[in-house]
């Protein structure tokens, strides 16, 4: 692919998509694809961690060893951390703190001292080890939470390159984000980015609000711009789509077409509804099964008319959390399928193991129903996914959670409060009685959303405004 003439591009992100790597639901395949697409384009380096433990940081004068490799065109760097540093930064501060306060879940956020300490040095390690590849006139695209001051690291370090970072969750109320101890010095690190991205206007809102409130930042609503101690930051909303052309594709594989095949065969008539979701507690699943049991319990005559699936990959495994949620599901689906069973007939089918795209592809327009119920989500491209994976003459029926930032575009979707069963159960009603004309009709408007508003015209939009923003 020809260099393009805009500057080389150097993405750093708490992990580097791995060459081939089957992703839970796809999306961060088509996200990994677009971007080193980008890299091609430009020219640059997908710079992060290894996702390996090892016994030193190795740190000194050269930031620790770094593991270069080029696959396809696109330079990948990478280094270990050590077993306490991914306690610390990863289990700890990314993933124990700030994932569950950026979802709402200030109940589950642990704030310990040695949590922000290991964030903090790994943010510098990152710093110390990338800082020696960039050049100067490299523009640096930051990615998710794990990161939020690497900005501030690298500028502190004489780097003055045009950065940007976008951060794929939500970003939480006022209210909820200052129970963070201290909190002030975090964003204000963030402020060192040029540009700053979220995913819906919701979430970029309630950043501008906290700028203005906590910091006394000079704001203006209109256009995101944020100034701050003679700093100038500009803030917008991109929301991330899908790789729709390559999702259709996959779809036409003959893995997607005998994963389909293996799914209706096993329905026996019935409608299957899917769901496929990480194994984690901002998903709503525990919340998805009530509903489920609701359906049941308010139907009983309809018991036979469906069955569920969720494919729930495990993930971060080694935090308290995530194992009391796989134990609750695990225990809610027995209770379920125990009370509603027949011999030759289980209601709900909990796979806890990933599937290619291909594969779900094929779930996907297998299932009459998409079952997307988060708590909080910063987009849900699962939602996406299901949409586009539809046949448009038979399309199924996408439910969708009022709280996932996919809800601002698939307004067509049936929406639901997650934490209701009441509505997740009459939806499910409404989805299996829809007609084929209503259900065609909300189809073909979702899909325009989710094939014009893709993952490579997000990537372009973001680095278009990386290069252009004036610090004025």
């Amino acid at each position: 692919m020809e260099r393009s003439p805009l500057s080389r591009l150097v993405v750093i992100s708490n992990r580097v998509a791995v060459p081939k790597a089957r992703g839970v639901a796809g999306a961060q395949g088509g996200l990994s694809g677009a971007l080193n697409s980008t890299l091609k384009k430009h020219g640059g380096i997908w710079f992060g961690w290894s996702g390996e433990a090892s016994e030193q940081n190795g740190s000194g004068g050269d930031g620790g060893n770094i593991n270069m490799q080029r696959h396809d065109g696109v330079t990948t760097a990478t280094i270990d951390l050590t077993q306490q540093e991914v306690e610390e930064y990863y289990n700890g501060y990314a993933n124990s703190t700030l994932w569950p306060l950026f979802h709402y879940r200030i109940d589950l956020a642990e704030y310990e001292r040695e949590f922000a300490k290991g964030y903090e040095r790994v943010n510098e390690r990152f710093a110390e080890s990338v800082c020696p590849l960039i050049e100067p006139d490299d523009h640096v695209w930051v990615h998710d939470y794990h990161l939020l001051p690497l900005g501030e690291r690298l500028k502190s370090r004489g780097l003055n390159n045009r950065m940007g970072f976008f951060l794929h969750t939500p970003w939480p109320p006022t209210r909820l984000f200052v129970s963070l101890p201290f909190h002030e010095r975090l964003v204000d690190s963030m402020l060192h980015y040029d540009l700053i991205g979220f995913q819906t206007g919701e979430w970029l809102e309630s950043f501008l609000h906290y700028c203005r409130k906590e910091l006394n930042a000079n704001v203006d609503e209109d256009s995101g711009r944020i100034e701050l101690n003679g700093r100038v930051t500009h803030a917008r909303a991109y929301p991330i789509g899908i790789d729709y052309n390559h999702v259709l594709a996959q779809c036409d594989t003959q893995e997607a077409r005998a994963a389909g095949e293996r799914l209706l065969a096993s329905t026996r008539d019935r409608t299957a509804m899917i769901g496929v979701d990480r194994l984690d507690y901002s998903k709503g699943l525990p919340e998805r099964l009530d509903g489920i049991s609701r359906f049941f319990d308010t139907y009983p005559d309809r018991v036979g008319d469906l069955v569920f699936i969720q494919i729930a990959p495990p993930s971060r495994e080694d935090v308290d959390s995530y194992q009391r949620i796989r134990a609750e599901l695990e225990q809610k689906t027995g209770q379920i399928n125990g009370a509603r069973s027949e011999v030759d007939m289980v209601p709900i089918r909990y796979v806890n193991k990933g599937h290619s795209l291909a594969d779900l592809c094929g779930f996907y327009r297998a299932s009459k129903i998409g079952l997307v119920t988060p708590l909080r989500d910063g987009m849900n491209l699962v939602a996406k996914e299901y949409v586009a994976a539809q046949d448009p003459a038979d399309p199924g029926v996408l439910i969708l959670s009022r709280f996932a930032g996919a809800a601002q575009q698939l307004t067509d979707a049936v929406l639901v409060n997650p934490h209701s069963p009441d509505d997740i159960s009459h939806a499910i009603r409404v989805a299996l009685d829809m007609g084929l004309e209503e259900r065609k009709e909300r189809h073909a408007k979702m899909l325009v959303t989710v094939k014009d508003d893709n993952v490579q015209e997000w990537t372009a939009n973001f680095t278009r405004d990386l290069a252009e923003v004036r610090l004025d």
